[in-house]
């Protein structure tokens, strides 16, 4: 019998295999148990990066719908929501939050990551889940720059922005989310079974809300309103950019929707179908609804309609079957430009991009969507809606859980802008408002040379 040749690289391979071989099945689990937690670490700061970029996106829809000389205005307040923002979220925020639930009501941590170990497995994680939780916050917090756009002080809007990060959106989140750090969560929303999977309420209604808190405090912009009450259009100054602005934030809406998973799972696939389609559907409904209303497709409702679409998908991403996101985000399409025409015409608030209509208005109907589309097939099989069987338990709760939040942001919104107004003030002066922000509170010009200023 001839000897048996072994081929160099089997024999250079021969310890390891052996090694392998004889690996305790211990030490597979916790080999796997690595793997997964780094995988979950990595996606869920994917996510967090994906959501951050949605701030630029905030910034060109808003810049695009005002005018050109309020242009940098609006940059700089997209700047400080998410500069701000994130550090008082960290002071704060995230333990009002986050922390133990104190009657299910606030979080009752201090610091947010005192007592995190960045050498453990766990502390990675809590300051992974930090960073995507402050982006979400930002998010929040700027959906109101553009609703009170163009006559607004800027010191004013620091303290807004400063107290949406500190308390309003960390109080009624606690509400909903706090079982995502806690597993043993008293908040009494969660409790009660309230679902919203990504934040159409939780993020969008409450922006949208306390943006509806500070239109009506700061008043309309010069020259909205004729004095007999007529609704003026001022129109904005570069369609490009909100365009470009919209395609941004629908782009990174996959890490806000796929990303809450916080688990790279076979969930992500269907969220981001979800997403996707509820987008298209939003945009069709708010181009039809507008072409039958004004005799041609808006191009700007339009481009809100993806918005709508995408906000009205968010809670219900991860329950909803993909035509039932179709139908959500074709409803959220036609929705937002009835309630943009009721807001600014009947109720005579002056709302320059749209801001309550798309994230207040449509937030607390997606919300509620998924008492009545949620299905078993998706997601969790005990979140079960109205058409599917599942009876109006769950819609109860969804109309509880978003009138509550929305309440609440409403009314902490009035206050807050109300106490602004009687200690510094927060509108600029009438001829400060013709010149421009821009000039008026920064001494720039967006468009330096190239722009030129009205009366009005």
């Amino acid at each position: 019998m001839r000897n048996l040749r072994i081929p160099k690289p089997l024999r250079r391979a021969a310890p390891l295999l052996g090694m392998l071989l004889f690996v305790p099945a211990q030490a597979w689990a916790d080999e796997e148990s690595f793997t997964q937690s780094n995988a979950n670490i990595f996606w869920t700061l994917l996510g967090g990066i994906l959501v951050m970029f949605m701030q630029p996106g905030f910034a060109m829809v808003e810049c695009g719908l005002a005018r050109a000389k309020n242009a940098a205005n609006i940059l700089m307040k997209n700047y400080v929501d998410f500069a701000i923002g994130s550090l008082v979220f960290l002071f704060l925020g995230f333990g009002l939050m986050f922390g133990p639930s104190a009657g299910g009501i606030i979080g009752t941590s201090g610091f947010g990551l005192s007592g995190i170990d960045s050498t453990t497995a766990d502390g990675q994680w809590g300051l992974t889940f930090w960073f995507f939780q402050s982006v979400f916050c930002g998010t929040a917090a700027t959906i109101v720059s553009g609703a009170i756009a163009g006559r607004t002080k800027f010191s004013a809007y620091l303290w807004s922005s400063f107290l949406i990060s500190a308390i309003i959106y960390p109080v009624s989140g606690h509400w909903a989310w706090n079982s995502l750090f806690q597993s043993d969560s008293g908040a009494w929303l969660l409790n009660l079974g309230f679902v919203d999977f990504a934040g159409s309420t939780v993020v969008h209604s409450v922006g949208g809300f306390v943006a509806l808190a500070g239109a009506i405090v700061v008043g309309p912009r010069l020259g909205k309103y004729t004095p007999d009450g007529h609704a003026r259009a001022i129109p904005g100054h570069n369609l490009a950019l909100t365009a470009l602005g919209v395609f941004i934030l629908w782009f990174g809406w996959f890490g806000f929707n796929c990303g809450s998973t916080n688990v790279p799972d076979g969930t992500i696939g269907f969220i981001a179908v979800n997403t996707n389609l509820a987008a298209c559907a939003g945009f069709l409904g708010a181009m039809l609804t507008s072409w039958a209303r004004f005799g041609k497709p808006d191009p700007s409702m339009s481009f809100n309609g993806v918005l709508a679409g995408l906000v009205g998908i968010t809670a219900g991403c991860y329950d909803v079957s993909p035509f039932g996101s179709v139908v959500i985000g074709l409803i959220s399409g036609i929705l937002v430009v009835v309630s943009v025409i009721f807001i600014d015409q009947t109720l005579k608030i002056d709302d320059p991009v749209g801001a309550v209509s798309v994230h207040a208005v449509c937030g607390i109907f997606g919300t509620i969507a998924v008492g009545i589309f949620a299905s078993p097939a998706y997601g969790s099989d005990t979140v079960v809606g109205l058409f599917y069987g599942g009876g109006v338990k769950l819609l109860g709760i969804q109309i509880l859980g978003a009138l509550s939040i929305d309440a609440w942001a409403f009314i902490m919104g009035l206050i807050v802008f109300k106490v602004i107004k009687s200690v510094i003030g927060v509108r600029v002066d009438p001829k400060d408002e013709i010149k421009g922000l821009d000039h008026v509170e920064h001494r720039t010009e967006a468009y330096s040379g190239f722009q030129f200023f009205s009366n009005s």
